[in-house]
């Protein structure tokens, strides 16, 4: 019998391996979490028209069902750590929001994916202002990018470190900690993220691989900090972890017949 640690995950499929909950899974199993896990839609990306996003959302009922199962089997003192990421609809932000209210979390990771190419500009603006309203006050870490920081803080623009930063502040009126990803994004060589605890900003870095956003990146790092947490890490080092294991796996990154690398978490 062995007892590790178990973190619950909420996510899309990606069918290529590069993002969703194939990136997750695999991120916890790396790190030595056993990952528990719930789709919340089916991405299947188009090889016959740019590899464009055809994206499927899975029934609100299918949704819980799943909750209800992955909750069932693991107790509150052994899965208390959960990972957020892409969503996609209002409908499944309503039974997710539900079902994670349904136990108390120590840890909930929040990858705020705002936006899937694909769909409506107007479907998107209502998804994006019912995971801001339903999602981010159950989040006690949230992960955005350049982009999602943004749209998050209201800033017009996030062109520097310090841009980031601040937009990590204002972020953190409405959730304990942010770890805003600045990854190739802002200007210089280095990769910068910045850690807002409610009290003070701690910068991480590691030099640029390449100038090209590679895919699996954003999940990644969010994944192995879900995995680090539910393992009793301290914030800053789990933060520092998950830094560390996507840079090594941009380094080693997966080239396909897709127009976009993918990050190798196994590296």
């Amino acid at each position: 019998m062995t007892n590790p640690p178990i973190a619950f995950v909420i996510a899309g499929s990606e069918a290529t391996g590069g993002a969703g909950i194939q990136v997750d899974l695999k991120t916890f199993q790396q790190l030595g979490v056993y990952g528990v896990g719930a789709l919340s839609c089916i991405v299947s990306f188009d090889p016959n028209n740019g590899w464009g996003h055809r994206f499927h959302p899975v029934d609100p009922e299918i949704i819980a069902e799943q909750f209800e199962a992955a909750l069932a089997t693991h107790s509150v003192e052994n899965m208390n750590t959960a990972k957020v990421g892409m969503l996609g609809t209002p409908a499944t932000i309503d039974i997710v929001a539900a079902k994670l209210g349904e136990r108390t979390w120590k840890n909930v990771v929040l990858d705020p994916v705002l936006i899937c190419k694909g769909q409506e500009p107007g479907a998107a603006l209502d998804t994006d202002n019912a995971l801001r309203e339903k999602i981010l006050p159950l989040a006690t870490v949230v992960t955005p990018n350049v982009f999602e920081s943004q749209t998050l803080s209201g800033m017009e623009h996030i062109e520097t470190v310090a841009d980031l930063e601040e937009a990590a502040k204002r972020i953190g009126e409405h959730v304990p900690y942010v770890l805003a990803k600045g990854g190739v994004e802002l200007p210089g060589a280095e990769a910068v993220d910045v850690l807002w605890d409610g009290h003070e900003i701690t910068r991480f870095t590691a030099p640029k691989v390449g100038e090209q956003r590679v895919s699996g990146a954003g999940c990644t790092v969010a994944a192995a900090l879900t995995a680090e947490l539910a393992k009793g890490t301290e914030i800053t080092e789990a933060v520092a972890a998950a830094k560390a294991l996507v840079t090594r796996g941009i380094e080693h990154r997966v080239s396909a017949n897709t127009p976009f690398d993918t990050v190798w978490q196994g590296a």
